[in-house]
């Protein structure tokens, strides 16, 4: 077979001609010759020469980003040297060419020891990638270049690579992409990796798309227009832009559509910005825009730096995208964030902040899924603003909590609603654009229900909310590895005062831990198994000295003040109460699952008696926050009336509504009342259970 050479002569001419060969450039040659030598005996799976892939690389940067920096196309050259030569590693690599291009380098490599499956390796790796870019962002612009030559040299993998590549690139690089505005290279990912993903589908999509390219109504459209133009004296050109496949392909179902609603668009490039507002004013004139279409993204630029004017004519029955800007407007859009990479103001820049902000949560924080994220980030944006005209941009979707974490974390942990105009909405109201925005807050940190995380859009206000949940279930969970140990040691016959003892810091190391609250939390998470944590004291600290046999079967039991759901979990299988007797709570870094002790389910999970507890309430001291409701069924209301009129008086009645669709005074009623813990619950139940009416409850916790 005959491979492909390389030219490392011709790659320096044509960089050199980029980058130019003054001192300044010293560390890209010094990298360039570096990287040929550690490369120069092996190949890509295609047979070519491997070098090409990291030159290929730093040209993509340089050429299609007009990313000039040498520091960062040198950590282009070098970004596989770690990870396929052996004896390269991160000092070699900053004692050469200095600490950014090391740590550039060191955010590109893959994990190299890790334990778990595909799955748990393939988390890590991103989430390391996530970490490296949120400390150097060019992390992920040197990853967006490597997959774009990836994906340009697919072919030659096996078609579940291929597959594999194409998951990946449509799940994390093509969005991310389009979040840092790189369209030119986002379009280009998301063609590529719909081939290799979808190809029986879009070959014939491709030759519609080619059809489309020539349509006649669409080009006489562009002839009217530029003809308009003229005869204005506007100089302008008027460009017909048909969709790729990038277009077709729906990201939420994940297929490839054969037929979108506007698959052509129409791109006018003026000369200067006075010119494209003129050209707007000629358009609209031949083709008067649909109600409240236009978009001036010359005046509000998108956080990316994109600007344009959007209008959107219905033209013959179609929907059609009309975009006006200057030539060098069409240049910048098309490089996103990297249009000001080597200006001072870059690091001073919002949207960058943002952005490093997005991939430290991405990087950081398990509990947020990052292909979550990425989704909701990538979507089209809104355009709200502070009470003082400040412009805040979120994604399409965003609630009242998103506006007020972006501007900051103590606003969002303490906001309880909003004003909008002069009407008062609560936290989880959905945003419109053009919505003025003003936070009502109060003193104390907000009690959050968990199900408001799912409904936020933007990375921060979810990372927010997980961390507040998190500490929530923590605090309980230290609360109970704290009382099952003091049981633990009773049950043994070992006093309690023996974790009090300096011995006890060799107990805590051995465990991997600081201090006894840490320990106490490990436990309360079934983290720490009691057994070997019990015996290790004995051994350490009660040598010698006589001690119960180990306890079997009985469960240690913790009483809680808290039916918070961040923190517990009634299962589905069984649905229990806080109010019945016999729960069984299943320990776990996500909180406790509770279950009822005769649960069928519970008898076919595989746990040890150190991973279980018995769950009991302080009735008295558990609040309960939300309004509560039981449905009365074949009941009579002047009965009901009357057996409402005699409840507890912990039990403060506020709805009834009739459930049936006829006008009769018996049938189901639904009741809404508040009591104020689940001591008055209880009362409120035995009422209800000693009037005889059949009823149904279920806690709304």
């Amino acid at each position: 077979m005959q491979y492909e050479k390389f030219d490392i002569d011709g790659y320096r001419q044509g960089m050199a001609e980029i980058i130019g060969t003054g001192p300044e450039t010293k560390v890209f040659w010094e990298a360039l010759d570096f990287a040929y030598e550690a490369h120069k005996d092996q190949r890509r799976r295609s047979g070519d020469p491997y070098i090409m892939h990291p030159c290929s690389v730093a040209r993509i940067l340089a050429v299609e980003l007009d990313i000039h920096s040498p520091e960062m196309l040198a950590a282009a050259l070098l970004h596989d040297t770690i990870e396929d030569v052996e004896e390269v590693d991160g000092q070699l690599l900053r004692e050469k060419f200095g600490p950014d291009v090391e740590a550039i380098v060191e955010g590109c490599t893959k994990v190299t020891h890790f334990s778990g499956g595909r799955q748990t390796f393939k988390k890590m790796v991103h989430r390391k990638i996530f970490s490296g870019a949120a400390a150097k962002l060019e992390v992920m612009l040197v990853k967006l270049a490597d997959r774009l030559h990836n994906l340009r040299t697919l072919k030659s993998m096996p078609r579940n690579k291929r597959q594999k590549i194409a998951d990946e690139t449509l799940d994390i690089y093509a969005p991310l992409a389009t979040i840092l505005g790189l369209y030119d290279i986002k379009r280009e990912m998301y063609n590529l990796a719909l081939s290799h993903k979808f190809p029986r589908q879009s070959g014939p999509l491709r030759a519609h798309i080619k059809m489309l390219s020539s349509d006649p109504q669409a080009l006489e459209i562009v002839n009217n227009v530029q003809k308009a133009l003229e005869e204005a004296g506007v100089e302008a050109n008027v460009l017909l832009r048909t969709k790729e496949l990038w277009a077709y392909f729906d990201i939420r179902n994940r297929i490839l559509m054969q037929e979108i609603e506007s698959p052509q668009e129409f791109v006018i490039l003026a000369e200067n910005s006075a010119a494209c507002y003129t050209a707007l004013g000629v358009l609209n004139r031949i083709y008067p825009p649909t109600p409240r279409s236009i978009r001036d993204f010359i005046a509000n630029p998108k956080p990316t730096g994109y600007q344009g004017l959007h209008s959107r004519p219905n033209i013959n029955g179609n929907k059609y995208l009309f975009k006006i800007r200057t030539t060098e407007m069409s240049r910048r859009a098309r490089r996103g964030m990297v249009r000001d990479w080597a200006s001072d103001h870059k690091a001073n820049s919002r949207f960058f902040e943002e952005i490093q902000e997005m991939f430290d949560i991405l990087g950081s924080d398990e509990s947020v899924s990052y292909r979550d994220m990425i989704a909701a980030s990538r979507r089209k944006e809104i355009y709200t603003y502070t009470p003082q005209g400040e412009l805040i941009n979120l994604p399409i979707n965003s609630i009242v909590l998103d506006f007020a974490f972006r501007i900051h974390s103590a606003i969002g942990l303490t906001c309880t609603g909003a004003m909008i105009g002069k009407h008062k909405v609560s936290c989880n109201h959905r945003l419109q654009d053009g919505n003025v925005v003003r936070i009502i807050r109060q003193e104390e940190p907000v009690v959050f229900e968990p199900e408001v995380q799912s409904l936020c859009q933007t990375a921060k206000a979810r990372s927010e909310l997980s961390k507040t949940f998190r500490l929530r279930r923590e605090e309980v969970s230290r609360q109970i590895g704290a009382s099952v140990l003091h049981q633990e040691l009773r049950r043994y016959g070992i006093p309690r005062e023996i974790l009090e003892k300096d011995d006890m810091a060799d107990v805590l190391s051995y465990f991997g831990m600081f201090a006894m609250p840490d320990l106490q939390l490990a436990v309360g998470e079934g983290r720490v198994r009691l057994y070997e944590l019990i015996f290790e004291i004995r051994d350490c600290l009660y040598a010698g000295r006589s001690t119960f046999f180990q306890p079997t079967g009985v469960l240690n039991r913790v009483d809680l003040a808290s039916i918070d759901p961040a923190v517990m979990k009634a299962s589905a299988c069984c649905r229990p109460s806080p109010l019945d007797k016999g729960i069984i709570g299943l320990l776990s870094e996500r909180g406790l699952s509770l279950h009822r002790k005769d649960c069928p389910q519970l008898s076919k999970i595989k746990f040890q008696r150190e991973d279980a507890v018995e769950v009991r309430w302080k009735l008295s001291q558990t609040q309960i926050r939300k309004p509560q409701k039981i449905i009365a069924m074949q009941a009579a209301r002047n009965r009901l009336l009357m057996l409402l009129s005699v409840a507890p008086e912990e039990m403060r009645f506020s709805e009834l509504i009739h459930l049936g669709k006829s006008t009769k005074t018996s049938g189901d009623w639904e009741i809404t009342f508040r009591v104020n813990t689940l001591y008055g619950l209880k009362k409120v139940i035995r009422h209800f259970d000693r009037s005889g009416l059949p009823y149904e409850f279920e806690l709304e916790a």
